[in-house]
């Protein structure tokens, strides 16, 4: 496809030095275009080479960017990656890794401590959109004023967020039970005119979550709109991936990234971003896999089971097949 058009300049630190960027793909046509895209955002190139390069074990100087492209990783590889996270974790350099749906919870499960943009069969369009936003996020960033395509562009990547907050807000607030004093997901409420401090020592207990086949049976009937109906008009990722992780909470059964995806009802890359958001708002919890390092798996924290279950309670079985 046509490369798309981002009209950046210069892109430089606070002290006006061009950020630097590695580049490391197998692909000579996409580490070409991988290179394009770079130089188009007015960005330096470091180094660029094969995944071997990477792969040699030889110390050296990476830029604040790191670019690698690793659709079939093997174990010598992921160890690669696993020590690229935790350098990238350490110095504050981003990382955008792009990979395959099959080797998708492979890479996951290398990257726990440097959050890097996980791309998954990624257009060159969407490797563009990951590069603006990481020249968006680094502070104090020297970047000419986008355009106005430009600037909706990234912004519809970022509104969602807030979607994200409004709809736990309206989920708990008939109930009241609570949100971070300092904000986000979940309220706490003021003390009514009436209230008596020992109320403090007894606390309603959280009610059970409902069956998950109830659950999933609400998930197949979302599902089913899809047979009928241009299934984007109902994207709602943030809300399935809430169902999926709920049904699995009560089965007892744990979640990879790459079932998480799918649940999620749009492109791997779109629910990684969401996926991301959601660990930040702390409605989603990474956890390892003690038997297995290479795999990490996604679960509810304790606030958002919380949540789901005064929700479940709140809209009563009868309404239950709305959801």
């Amino acid at each position: 496809m046509a490369q798309a058009d981002f009209a950046y300049s210069l892109a430089a630190d606070a002290a006006g030095l061009p950020l630097a960027v590695s580049i490391f793909a197998d692909d000579a046509v996409l580490l070409e275009q991988m290179q394009d895209d770079v130089a188009q955002a007015g960005l330096t190139v470091r180094e660029s080479g094969d995944l071997a390069q990477l792969l040699a074990g030889d110390v050296r100087a990476l830029g604040e960017l790191v670019l690698v492209d690793c659709p079939d990783p093997d174990a010598a590889a992921m160890a690669v990656l696993a020590r690229l996270d935790s350098r990238a974790g350490n110095s504050g350099a981003r990382l955008i890794l792009s990979t395959t749906i099959e080797a998708l919870d492979a890479v996951f499960a290398c990257c726990s401590q440097s959050s890097p943009q996980i791309l998954v069969n990624p257009l060159r369009a969407e490797r563009v959109i990951a590069l603006g936003r990481v020249l968006a996020d680094i502070p104090n960033l020297r970047v000419r004023e986008l355009s106005e395509d430009d600037r909706l562009t990234l912004l519809r990547l970022t509104e969602q967020v807030g979607h994200i907050a409004e709809r736990l807000d309206r989920l708990d607030s008939a109930s009241g039970w609570g949100q971070k004093s300092a904000g986000g997901a979940f309220r706490f409420e003021s003390p009514k005119e009436g209230y008596r401090a020992e109320n403090d020592l007894v606390r309603k207990p959280r009610p059970p979550l409902p069956d998950a086949r109830l659950v999933r049976q609400i998930i197949a009937q979302r599902k089913a709109r899809a047979k009928f109906f241009d299934e984007d008009l109902f994207a709602d990722p943030a809300w399935d991936m809430l169902l999926d992780l709920t049904a699995a909470r009560v089965e007892h059964q744990r979640v990879c990234v790459t079932s998480l995806c799918i649940a999620s009802g749009v492109p791997p890359t779109t629910a990684l971003r969401w996926i991301g958001q959601m660990i930040e708002a702390g409605l989603f919890e990474r956890v390892e896999d003690d038997a297995d390092r290479r795999r990490a798996f996604i679960d509810l924290s304790d606030k958002a089971a919380d949540a789901m279950a005064r929700y479940f309670e709140e809209i009563g079985q009868g309404a239950l097949m709305a959801a």
